[in-house]
Parts: structure tokens; sequence; C-alpha cells
């Protein structure tokens, strides 16, 4: 008797878009406090070009002798559960995986993942939309902790990369914490940026209260901080020195299933922006890289297993 098997992304070799390949992987059942997903879509993050190309490999943050998955975010629908799972079979779910080290990704046909970590996703939401939620909603929470609330004095936050898929929730999450955002985007994204309730500019002068740098500036975007200010990045691995007395953190998101449920309902009632720009089947990928690569692409790309 055969062993069943679903297919899924991978890297062996990696050297970008034309190193992936979809391989068949043995079907696991979910253990105790765990489920499977039926993966109905996953969105391509800039993330996964550089796992695809080798960068993390490179820093010594991958070591998989057979292959590397690729994806981090996903939703689908529940359809095998482990022992002390309250979450029933055909329930419709969102989540992250999170960590460069591993042999398995979103982007395939099917996922074990720990319960916890997922979040229902509110009826009238589609899974496309659901799945471009995870790691930027949850990277955005993050970085509106680390800025914590605004000073009465002192509360002008400069958002680079605003009509960006970070940026664009930390413009709408900031505001609940007292910052006035402005957003930094190109002239063609000011719309978008607007409806975030943001003012928005395509050329910010030096002496904001504090940056959050989503489209990752580093120093460019440090430059543009007040002394004493704040800056949050979004690159773990190049953290920017701090200096002029400026508070420097960076964001690592993971997965908080209760959280992630929060942004999804925001995301269902339109407070916070989803934005699909093409759904692709999982054979796709590669092409969806190379679009992702060059740059200027407003909403993910969501691959459809």
């Amino acid at each position: 008797m055969s062993t069943p098997t679903f297919r899924a992304a991978v890297v062996r070799t990696p050297s970008g878009p034309g190193s992936i390949e979809i391989i068949d992987v043995p079907v696991a059942e979910p253990g105790p406090g765990e489920v499977r997903v039926e993966i109905a879509a996953a969105a391509v993050n800039p993330v996964d070009l550089g796992v695809a190309r080798g960068l993390f490999h490179a820093m010594g943050l991958v070591n998989q002798p057979e292959h590397t998955g690729l994806g981090w975010d996903f939703a689908g629908t529940v359809v095998a559960t482990g022992a002390v799972v309250s979450l029933p079979a055909g329930t419709r779910v969102a989540g992250l995986v999170d960590g460069f080290d591993r042999d398995f990704g979103t982007y395939a046909e099917q996922l074990v993942v720990p319960a916890a970590d997922l979040a229902v996703v509110p009826d009238g939401l589609d899974l496309a939309m659901a799945s471009t939620v995870p790691l930027n909603g949850l990277a955005a929470a993050g970085i509106v902790d680390l800025l914590g609330d605004a000073p009465t004095e002192g509360n002008r936050l400069l958002v680079t990369g605003a009509a960006g898929a970070v940026g664009g929730y930390v413009a709408a999450l900031a505001q609940d914490h007292g910052w006035q955002v402005t957003g930094l985007a190109r002239a063609e994204d000011e719309e978008f940026v607007r409806s975030l309730g943001a003012a928005f500019t395509t050329n910010a002068e030096p002496g904001w209260d504090a940056v959050a740098d989503g489209a990752a500036l580093q120093e460019r975007g440090l430059a543009l901080v007040r002394d004493g200010g704040s800056f949050v990045g979004v690159q773990p691995s190049a953290e920017p020195a701090a200096e002029r007395g400026i508070t420097v953190g960076v964001v690592v998101a993971h997965p908080d299933g209760p959280r992630l449920g929060g942004l999804l309902a925001r995301t269902a009632s339109g407070e916070l922006p989803a934005r699909v720009h093409a759904a692709v089947p999982l054979e796709q990928v590669a092409d969806a890289h190379r679009a992702v690569a060059k740059g200027g692409v407003r909403g993910r790309y969501v691959l459809k297993p």
C-alpha cells in the first residue's frame, strides 16, 4: 500500500526562482495539540525570495541537508486534528510558521501546525485575502508594540514604505496608540495611504519623532529620526547601530493565534487593508518570485495549491 503524499515547493541548492522545485512529501498525521490544514492560499513575501536565493543559508541560518521549505503564511481548512484540540475539521483558519531552518513551508498542499498558532478566518473574508494577513499583520503589530504609546509631546511618526504590506498595517495600527502618522510612498500611492487615515509625503525631511521603516531604508531611515527619537526596523539580521540617543528596535514576527484573530476581524470589517495582486497556481511559483523581485507590486501574489 502506497504512502499518501502531498506537493510542496522547496529548494535543494538555492539560487533564485529557477532553483525552486515541487516535490512529493509524505502526509503526516497531527500529534497532540496539532492540526493538519489543507492549504487554500499561501502568500509570497520578500523573505521567501531571500530563502530561495540562499541569502539565509549563506548567513548560517539554514542547515537543511535535503531541502528547505518555502513560505511563511497561509490560509486553509482544518482536515484532521490531534488530541486536545478544540478546532473541528472543516474550520477555516489562517496562520504563520516562522524560522528559516525548516524543511517545510506554506507553499504546499497541506501543513501540520500547532492549533494554538492558528486563528479562525471570519465569515465573509476570502481565504486568499486572509493568507496575506499573518506575517505582515503580526510584524506590523510588533512594530507598534516596540514604538509604544506616543508621547504627548513628540508624536510625529513617519512610516516608510507606507503603501507596502507591512507599512500599510503600521500606518493604520499606530493611530490607535496616539501617533500622528505620515506615510512615505510614491506619488501614485497617495490615495491608498490617505485611505488609511494617514498624512502623505513623497519626500521626508529629517526631524521625525519616530520612524517605522517598512521600506527597509535602514541607515537612511535612521537619519530621518530626530535626536532622542525612536526607530523600528524590519530586518532582524541587519539592525542599524544606534546613534544620537535614538532608541533602535527591530521586529521579529512570531505565530500568535489570538492576536492574528483580532487582525483578521479588523481586516474582515474593512479597518485594515488586505490586497491580493494575483492568485496563481503553485506550479507558477517561480514566475511569482520573479514578478515580486522586480518590485512595485501592490498587494501580494498568492499561491493556490
